[in-house]
């Protein structure tokens, strides 16, 4: 499919924004519901909202009046989602990184990926193989709602916001 590259690049933008608003939404209104779309504590997963309501919300942007246009989209997102996790556990806990910059980059690479990867799928996008993104998305946001209510006690749902806490986590 082709995308105007003014209205990637602005959607990007917008995309890259709202996602770092998000960051601080349940700090500055805290309920329930800005809880399933903000993250509430700085864990990795967490952050996995960051990429998934933005990406989504740029998608159906993008995509509105092209039918089977956003299934690379829906593609591309549990991909990213993953990568960020990967990534964050990478520098995190393998590294034991803590530099904002180094979130702020693997973010914007994320991002970045994101509208990039979509663009070289060309069509038809029909058939049951391409239900699977659909039925992904699906169950990645009843994964995120799920464990923002009720986050498992595993290290990747841990709070690494105090300094050094990567060393004294359990594996």
């Amino acid at each position: 499919m082709y995308y105007g590259k003014r209205q990637l690049i602005l959607t990007a933008l917008v995309s890259i924004a709202l996602g770092a608003a998000l960051h601080f939404l349940y700090q500055w209104i805290p309920n329930w519901t800005t809880a399933l779309i903000s993250p509430i504590r700085e864990s990795l997963w967490e952050h996995v909202k960051l990429i998934f309501w933005p990406y989504l919300l740029s998608c159906l942007w993008l995509n509105r009046g092209r039918p089977g246009g956003a299934r690379p989209w829906l593609l591309t997102l549990p991909c990213l989602c993953l990568l960020m996790l990967a990534l964050g556990y990478g520098y995190h806990i393998l590294l034991g990184g803590d530099e904002l910059w180094v979130d702020a980059a693997i973010y914007l690479l994320i991002m970045g990926l994101g509208f990039w990867l979509p663009t070289l799928f060309s069509g038809p996008f029909k058939g049951v193989r391409w239900v699977l993104p659909v039925v992904l998305v699906f169950v990645l946001g009843g994964l995120i709602a799920l464990f923002t209510l009720w986050p498992p006690r595993l290290l990747l749902f841990s709070d690494l916001s105090p300094v050094g806490a990567w060393l004294q986590l359990p594996c």
